[in-house]
């Protein structure tokens, strides 16, 4: 799909006449920039107009308007920590792609909790051996959200990704995070750049519904680690954290039975094929592209992800690029949802504090469908 397209590709996805699309382009729906080919024409951006042609076919009931929020909709909630404009991954404005090249989870942390002062994540000289149990010890001794400045909230917010890592496996040591998980996980230091590039990649992502379930939680009141807690078990689902075990069952089939029969039983089986493809990135998951090219070159990977971008025309998403990277040397088994985990709860943290400060309780109504009383 070219990123790109004409008035007339674009009128014709629409089924709008000229006048609507201009007025779409003057309120700043759709981005338009002159054909190099000719600067008397006009092109438009496809992701826009692919936008657009979606929310148009929704029913416009009010109703129905509020459903949609839920999945892949309109914007529900004001956030200044992330968002994806025009298919680039933004944290506090700075593009998530180019910090990737060298910050760390310590500075990114800093940057998406709006912090001046250095960020660290001490671990606890002895802790729980996964990180639910982790965080959950943490829960019975913690001071609920409401009523505490951002510096209590966030000092909790780094205790308890402190206590998080070294359940997932991190050394228990006061050097950066990526070092430490490096270091933990019997890695070589070869390794610690692209762990490192991994979890500022996967940082945080607008309101996905880990994210999502963060600010519900917060916007009770409830503890910061209660907060991550919740996150952390919206994040356990098969759609979520679980897609990027999926896409290493994908890459194991592919080593153990070859490339095209590998992508000939999934595609078999009628489902999405795991790790590829995303909503917001209609031209391509840049965090994955950025990823993938930081890892060693391996023909087999290259070819799979060749391979099932030609037969289903999606490109791989951070969900294959994280078991990608997990394939490479002798990590965990399930390496990629503790990569997800760790990574993310820095963006966790950043919601959870910016939805106790906005001080209103999330709580959204339910349609119906059940039994009603006779009269």
């Amino acid at each position: 799909m070219p990123e790109w397209i004409g008035r007339d590709a674009a009128l014709a996805r629409l089924g709008v006449r000229a006048q609507t699309l201009y007025a779409y382009v003057s309120r700043g729906q759709v981005d338009m920039q002159p054909d190099p080919a000719d600067p008397r024409r006009s092109l438009y951006r496809t992701e826009d107009i692919e936008g657009l042609r979606t929310r148009r076919g929704r029913s416009r009931r009010v109703s129905a308007v509020a459903a949609s929020t839920m999945a892949w909709g309109e914007p529900s909630l004001e956030t200044a920590i992330s968002t994806v404009h025009h298919a680039r991954l933004l944290y506090r404005g700075q593009d998530a792609i180019t910090l990737a090249g060298q910050a760390t989870c310590e500075t990114v942390a800093a940057l998406l909790w709006d912090d001046t002062g250095p960020v660290g994540f001490p671990g606890p000289m002895q802790g729980a051996n996964d990180p639910f149990s982790a965080l959950a010890m943490l829960i019975p001794a913690s001071y609920p959200a409401l009523g505490r400045g951002i510096d209590k909230l966030q000092a909790d917010g780094a205790e308890a990704i402190g206590y998080l890592a070294q359940a997932l496996g991190a050394a228990s040591d006061l050097s950066l995070l990526h070092h430490r998980l490096a270091r933990g996980w019997g890695l070589d230091s070869s390794y610690d750049e692209p762990i490192r590039m991994a979890l500022v990649l996967i940082a945080d992502h607008d309101l996905n519904a880990s994210t999502f379930a963060v600010r519900v939680a917060a916007s009770t009141g409830a503890s910061i680690p209660a907060c991550l807690l919740a996150g952390l078990a919206t994040l356990s689902g098969p759609r979520h954290g679980g897609a990027a075990n999926a896409a290493m069952v994908l890459l194991h089939d592919a080593r153990e039975s070859g490339v095209t029969r590998a992508l000939t039983r999934h595609l078999a089986t009628g489902q999405k094929l795991p790790g590829f493809g995303h909503p917001l990135y209609p031209m391509g998951d840049p965090r994955a592209a950025a990823l993938l090219a930081a890892l060693p070159p391996d023909a087999l990977t290259r070819q799979l992800w060749q391979d099932a971008a030609e037969q289903t025309g999606v490109k791989p998403n951070i969900d294959f690029a994280l078991a990608a990277l997990a394939s490479t040397g002798a990590f965990p088994p399930d390496a990629p949802f503790r990569l997800f985990a760790l990574g993310r709860s820095l963006g966790w943290v950043a919601h959870a504090v910016e939805q106790v400060t906005a001080g209103s309780l999330i709580r959204p109504r339910g349609i119906y469908r059940g039994r009603l009383p006779a009269d």
